[in-house]
């Protein structure tokens, strides 16, 4: 009998940590964001500042990087040639021959005397080999894993930290889509070689970024990294305007939802959506379906057949008969697994970063998104978006109806798992 007390109130002790990681925050919102004010209305800006966090900065130079064959060069070149110091947060970093690539150079850096700080998911870096954090802790690189697993986290440990942040000298920044493992090496050549997208930030908006990854090394190890090493002046290096502003299940748990919704509201001609992850929740889909009312042309590219979840493809799916009978263009991207994350709104606000059009990403990972606030800019990723979808396939509402049978009846088991995807 007591034995079976005793493993009753584990098994319930179990059930309810378990329980906890499905719970998204108690702040939620519930009702529609009203169409109000234009993307290029000042007022439209003052409110994305004041909402969101940071306030919109003038002076950046914001570089479009395609693929890993661009955007890898373009991050070992600016840690190889750091001076005062390097912080870098990423949720995937995996063993292979571009992990090895950043391990040496880090590894490199700190050996030479620069301050090395390294912010890794513990969850996204478990194929990472030993041997290369053996080797940066050897040479100096002060790296933490972000909520390792211990019994007295299972109740946080679907928490993780999806922000891809690179900071060198605290005035050359990096973020976007990519992280350290092979399959983002290339051209998106092939299925083994990913689609992604990745932006190089000079000018004020750095120091955003480098706050950004202060959040979670302060959560990690109760250290404030500041100084000018890290927080130099910097002088206006370009002429966009823009913001990294940052999500967390522990505080600003709706920033990238409430950014979604009220930039939605604001479309007036179009909106762009290029989403590795598309699940997207019913006030998202109210926005959308709103936006075409008010003419709004919705053009949607995804993963099509090499995507590396099928649930969430089955999931993504599910909820796609409204929005192509409200006559939503939804493409899905053939040759390779497009992970790109891209917004763009009447071709004058361009938003990228590590958020996926999902629930996961706005209510339980810790997220980083950059917004910006320029014309020239969004023409020069619309067309990069229309490369991209001269290699996708249009997906029409009667081939959603014609799905098979076997897809419908998956699709009722995965949709209750949702916000988990």
């Amino acid at each position: 009998m007591a034995w079976t007390i005793v493993i009753t109130v584990l098994v319930t002790v179990l059930c309810v940590v378990l329980a906890m990681n499905f719970a998204t925050p108690e702040k939620k919102m519930e009702k529609p964001v009203p169409h109000h004010y234009a993307i290029t209305d000042p007022e439209f800006r003052r409110e994305m500042s004041v909402m969101l966090g940071p306030t919109i900065v003038a002076g950046n130079r914001v570089q479009s990087l395609q693929d890993g064959d661009e955007i890898f060069p373009a991050m070992l070149e600016a840690i190889r040639g750091a001076k005062t110091s390097i912080t870098f947060e990423t949720y995937i970093y995996w063993s292979g021959e571009i992990g090895k690539e950043f391990t040496d150079a880090l590894a490199e850096r700190a050996k030479a005397g620069v301050p090395v700080s390294v912010i890794v998911d513990w969850a996204g870096s478990i194929k990472m080999d030993d041997d290369l954090l053996d080797e940066m802790r050897t040479a100096g690189v002060r790296i933490q894993h972000y909520r390792p697993l211990h019994w007295y986290t299972l109740s946080r440990i679907n928490n993780r930290t999806h922000r891809k942040l690179l900071v060198v000298d605290g005035r050359i920044g990096f973020t976007g889509g990519v992280g350290i493992a092979d399959q983002w090496t290339g051209h998106a050549q092939d299925p083994e070689h990913w689609r992604d997208s990745h932006f190089r930030v000079d000018g004020p908006a750095v120091a955003q970024i480098q706050a950004a990854f202060n959040d979670n090394w302060i959560k990690t190890t109760g250290e404030v990294l500041n100084g000018p090493a890290y927080f130099p002046h910097i002088e206006p290096q370009g002429d966009v305007a823009g913001h990294l502003f940052i999500a967390s299940p522990s505080g600003g748990s709706e920033s990238m939802h409430l950014m979604y919704l009220m930039a939605i509201a604001a479309a007036g001609e179009s909106i762009d959506l290029a989403a590795s992850y598309f699940v997207p929740d019913d006030l998202i889909k109210q926005a959308l379906l709103a936006a075409r009312q008010r003419g709004v042309r919705v053009r949607i590219l995804l993963p099509g057949p090499n995507i590396d979840s099928d649930a969430v493809r089955l999931a993504s799916r599910a909820g796609w008969g409204d929005l192509l009978l409200a006559g939503m263009e939804i493409s899905e991207y053939q040759p390779t697994m497009l992970h790109t994350k891209m917004l763009i709104v009447d071709r004058e606000l361009v938003s990228v970063g590590s958020t996926n059009f999902d629930i996961r990403s706005f209510r339980l990972n810790d997220e980083a998104s950059l917004n910006l606030y320029d014309r020239a800019f969004a023409e020069e990723m619309t067309d990069v978006f229309e490369a991209d979808l001269r290699h996708a396939k249009r997906y029409t509402h009667e081939m959603w109806q014609a799905r098979p049978l076997k897809e419908k009846l998956m699709e009722k088991f995965i949709l209750p798992l949702k916000s988990q995807l």
